[in-house]
């Protein structure tokens, strides 16, 4: 993750204006403009950690926002303590010595940021624990608090899961409104065919096992089984097989991490789980700040 990129920069700079940080009324009315702090970031629970190199990169925007230098942040990071680690409760995951004010007024950005990132990083754990020896690929998907999709799908792969299409330009998904707009699989998946730019890939979601049966005859070229369950899963990988052996199939749709390993042992390819980014929970993350 290149935490200086534009898009990145973008993302940081309007949390920051949408949490008014340089306007931070109460900071501004208490603390001295000249105080020194040292600020530890604590981990209140285990869970998977991810954009703890967004610390240093607020600090930075922030400096850029206010227009005024208080110096150069001193982030100190544990060897230990990388994206995708493991950490424990009570763990102090990074320490931050820089001016109070601009510590406490970037303090919830950045709590916010990490908790979020980690929360998803940790749901995503949990479901590549759960199919681990399968060779089953979790993937993230498109549902994503907009605005935040990058960030998200790289707190995905801290969790050891597979980002799928980024966005819609990313590859052909013919899914069932397409189909039911085209009017049929056959219309829908020769026109995603013809019209397609380059080698990008025609992916096609089925429904059933009619749609399957006619999505494999008019040219798909993979296979996502939409909310079937794991018997209907296993049914529809033998009728891939049977046809394409090397065809991949992914299953989306009431996949839990409790039945994930099931769907994997059914014999797909990839499980895709929208839960990992429109569902994971903020992990409990504190910031002690203390006179430097």
């Amino acid at each position: 993750m290149n935490w200086n990129s534009r898009r990145i920069t973008a993302i940081l700079s309007n949390a920051l204006l949408e949490d008014q940080a340089t306007r931070d009324a109460t900071t501004l009315a208490t603390v001295d403009p000249q105080q020194k702090a040292v600020g530890t970031i604590l981990a209140k629970e285990d869970c998977v950690l991810a954009g703890i190199a967004s610390i240093q990169r607020i600090l930075e925007v922030f400096a850029e926002l206010e227009g005024e230098s208080r110096g150069y942040p001193e982030v100190s990071i544990p060897q230990e303590m990388f994206d995708g680690v493991r950490v424990r409760k009570g763990d102090a995951l990074a320490s931050v010595r820089h001016n109070g004010r601009v510590l406490l007024s970037c303090e919830r950005v950045i709590l916010n940021l990490m908790q979020h990132l980690s929360g998803i990083a940790t749901m995503a754990r949990r479901y590549t624990d759960a199919v681990e020896g399968t060779g089953v690929k979790i993937l993230d998907t498109r549902k994503t608090v907009p605005g935040l999709r990058l960030l998200e799908k790289y707190a995905v792969r801290c969790g050891g899961g597979f980002n799928h299409r980024l966005d819609l330009s990313d590859g052909i998904l013919v899914k069932n409104n397409h189909i039911d707009l085209a009017g049929s699989v056959r219309v829908a998946v020769e026109r995603a065919l013809a019209n397609r730019k380059g080698e990008q890939p025609v992916e096609v979601e089925v429904r059933d096992m009619k749609e399957l049966d006619a999505a494999l005859k008019y040219g798909a070229e993979s296979i996502l089984l939409d909310n079937l369950d794991v018997a209907q899963t296993r049914e529809a990988v033998a009728r891939v097989r049977k046809e394409a052996r090397e065809m991949k199939i992914e299953s989306s749709g009431g996949v839990t991490v409790e039945n994930a390993r099931q769907y994997a042992e059914a014999g797909v390819d990839y499980i895709s789980v929208g839960a990992l980014t429109h569902s994971a929970r903020f992990v409990n993350l504190s910031m002690r700040i203390e006179p430097a």
